[in-house]
Parts: C-alpha cells; structure tokens; sequence
C-alpha cells in the first residue's frame, strides 16, 4: 500500500535544495521505520524517561535502569537502518554534506552516512562516570548476561515498551546485578545524554559549524520539542538561512520553517530524492 506524498510541497523543497548544500537534522521519527518508537509521533506510547539527577541519585535507580536498559537492547541492538538512513547516503551526491542526529541509535553511520554528528551520543557505547573508561555495549551487555543468569528477554516484551533510548519498561528489577567498571569498579552509564544532562559543549560547537556550512537546514522526524534540536533551527533561520521540516505532525519550529512537509520520512525523502535526480 502506498503512502500518499505532499508531492507540490516535496516539488518545492527540491527547488530549493537543487544546487544548494544542505544538512539533515534528524530525529526519532527517522528510525521509526527500524522499530524503534518515537516518544512523542501521534501514535508513540507515553513514556517518562529516567532524568541524569534520578540516575545518579543511588545504586538503585542505577539498577532500575540498568534492568530496563539491558532488556531493550535485545531489540534495539538489532535494529538496521531503513529506507530513510539509505536515502540519506545517497543525497550526498545532491548536496547533503553532512547529519546532525538526536538519536542515540547508530543507524545513520551502520548506513554509510559518511558525515554523522551524535548529538545525543550513541547507545552502543558505555562510559564509566568515575575514570571516563569506553567500552562497547556488547561487552557490557555479555558481563550483565552472566551476573544476571535467571533474566531472559522475551521474544516480545509483553509488558514493557522499549523507548528510543533502547530503555524498556519492566517492573522485575529490583534484585538486578550491576556491571562496573572494569578498571576502577565505578559506576557505568550508556554514552548517551540522559534528560536533565547537556549535550557537550564540543558537540554542540561542531554541530553549528555543520549548520554554518550548509545553505539550507532540512529537520526529518523530529519534533523540536526538546531545545536541543530546536536551536539549530532558531539559529539558521535567524541567519537568513531557509528551513524544511519533513515531520508527522505539528513541531516546536513550524512557524519557523519555508517549508514544511507533514509526512514519514523514508517515503518523503524517495519523493525528493526522485525530483533531485530530474
């Protein structure tokens, strides 16, 4: 079954972007299409993640994530990028210069995207708050499976919905054994921004370049409502610079935007990428 595009509206932002150097600011209506749900698209289920005071409060709100966060792995380390991450890699050659991405995901580069800022981190990667020691989430994920032998993750998370932090609500967490580090035996956080914690300043520096680079400023699933996203948009508009926003439903930037495209972004951008190769 097809998908119904706003085709004059994708017709105008290709005339737009035809000649031009633009970047994509994505968020988690992008990977929506990968299974991982988005927090807040019309049909996402409501969720309140874990605030970065909460997780550092104690030992056991450490737990309670850890618990929840080592179940949705199992689905959220799976995920493979979609049709909208293999468009992207091809707009390169149609002035795309680069991703700025609030997911945590990974998907943008496991597509070959050869330009990715990680705004929010990546989830595939885990910290320790105490040394700054990195290490894979798989490693992680192995020690947590042996400390906690009687936990499986069911084929389907029947009571729990994973989040698009690779978070899942479960309620059996509370004797859950906690991985540490392995140099220092502190505490291990996944090496994404929690709510409530700021992106890195660097981060956010190479980001505004990126936008600085570009002519035009193109947001696909997301729906600004967090500043972390919305400023870039704030900033380019107030610089003179053109927005297109390919979102389901209404955004924080809408009024903001030249252009403004209510529509999923895997069938949106094979419209545009059709009337680019025109």
């Amino acid at each position: 079954m097809s998908v119904a595009v706003d085709t004059t509206s994708v017709m105008a932002a290709a005339n737009l972007l035809r000649g031009s150097s633009w970047v994509a600011l994505t968020g988690a209506g992008m990977s929506t299409d990968s299974g991982i749900p988005d927090y807040r698209g019309p049909t996402s289920i409501r969720a309140t993640p874990m605030q970065f005071g909460e997780f550092l409060s104690s030992a056991e709100a450490q737990r309670r994530y850890w618990a929840r966060s080592y179940l949705g792995w199992h689905r959220m380390g799976q995920a493979r990028p979609n049709t909208g991450h293999l468009l992207l890699v091809d707009l390169e050659c149609a002035g795309l210069c680069g991703v700025i991405t609030q997911n945590v995901d990974g998907l943008h580069t496991a597509a070959g995207s050869s330009r990715v800022i990680n705004l929010h981190g990546e989830i595939a990667v885990v910290i320790c708050l105490d040394c700054g020691h990195r290490m894979s989430r798989g490693a992680v994920q192995a020690r947590l499976s042996q400390l906690n032998p009687d936990l499986r993750a069911p084929s389907v998370l029947e009571n729990a919905h994973l989040r698009p932090d690779g978070d899942a609500v479960v309620d059996s967490w509370r004797s859950f054994m906690l991985a540490e580090c392995m140099r220092c035996r502190g505490r291990l956080k996944p090496d994404v921004v929690f709510f409530g914690e700021a992106v890195p300043k660097p981060r956010v520096e190479r980001a505004y370049r990126l936008v600085d680079e570009a002519e035009v400023l193109v947001v696909l699933g997301s729906s600004l409502t967090v500043m972390s996203g919305l400023r870039f948009v704030r900033h380019s508009a107030k610089n003179g610079r053109p927005v297109v926003i390919i979102n389901r439903g209404a955004t924080r930037g809408d009024e903001l935007a030249m252009i403004k495209i209510d529509g999923g972004c895997a069938e949106t951008l094979a419209a545009l990428a059709v009337e680019l190769a025109a």
